[in-house]
């Protein structure tokens, strides 16, 4: 049987943590310290989307991705949209079995529906049966099962160390929407095409151009979380019309932005339903 936890109330956040996981209920713009863990651990956002800040740069988590950080890796998390934050926590002999380097992977119906089971009100409700320690380990090894042979699906965007690169990437986070070219950003910060373009494919393994696609899709996916429709987000991000906007959300998140919006409240009712006896 799990350990039962209470629940903590930190400056809005309702937390429930037990030795395998926990479950963290975040307003919108929550940060978490910055740590690492004995032990690699899965992330999942059941509704709102994550971003995972680790040395290697950041991913975003959307309700249809899962987030895997290795153990010894320092990260923290921010919550974009009012976000149900689920976490599992994997002894050595399954961790071994996904990437020695963070992760994300697409996450199947099953994925999804074991990892609400791991982290639902059996673990800290005292009125809801938990499960057993053999049916928990069986659940476990249904997950990593999955996510083995689930497709990487990253939306990462790599931290750059070049003073020039995060000169321009300061830049574009504080306006997704900028449409100009390298050749004029290269300009205002006294570089040259060429010499910025060798960078993003050396440094950050995509070109310029690739790289500024996940930002956008990133900013988009924290103004869905955050409420806006498909046309305002398509502006706000810096496409010209919402069909060009829907292409490359498709393209990368592989649905569009109302059915994504759609299957994320589906998918937050759901896990606020209490679990089956």
């Amino acid at each position: 049987m799990p350990v039962r936890r209470q629940p903590r109330q930190i400056a809005g956040v309702t937390s429930h943590m037990w030795p395998s996981g926990g479950r963290h209920l975040w307003p919108s713009g929550e940060t978490s310290a910055v740590q690492s863990h004995a032990r690699g651990h899965l992330v999942y956002a059941a509704s709102g989307v994550l971003a995972v800040h680790t040395e290697r740069g950041t991913s975003i988590v959307p309700a249809n991705r899962v987030a895997w950080t290795p153990a010894g890796f320092t990260h923290h998390h921010r919550a974009h949209g009012d976000t149900d934050m689920r976490i599992v926590f994997l002894a050595p002999s399954l961790a071994r079995l996904l990437p020695d380097r963070p992760a994300v992977f697409l996450a199947s119906d099953l994925a999804r529906e074991v990892l609400l089971a791991l982290t639902g009100p059996r673990n800290y409700d005292d009125a809801v049966p938990g499960y057993s320690r053999s049916a928990r380990s069986r659940l476990l090894r249904v997950l990593v099962d999955e996510l083995r042979e689930a497709h990487e699906q990253p939306l990462h965007l790599p931290e750059p160390r070049d003073d020039r690169l995060q000169a321009i990437a300061r830049m574009l986070y504080e306006k997704p929407a900028d449409n100009a070219s390298l050749a004029e950003l290269g300009k205002t910060i006294g570089a040259s095409t060429r010499t910025l373009s060798r960078l993003f494919r050396n440094e950050l393994g995509m070109t310029f151009y690739e790289w500024r696609t996940q930002l956008r899709i990133y900013h988009a996916l924290v103004l869905l979380a955050d409420g806006h429709d498909t046309t305002q987000t398509a502006y706000a991000c810096g496409w010209a019309n919402p069909s060009s906007f829907i292409a490359a959300f498709t393209s990368i998140i592989g649905t569009t932005p109302g059915r994504y919006r759609t299957s994320r409240r589906t998918t937050a009712r759901a896990s606020q339903l209490p679990t089956a006896e």
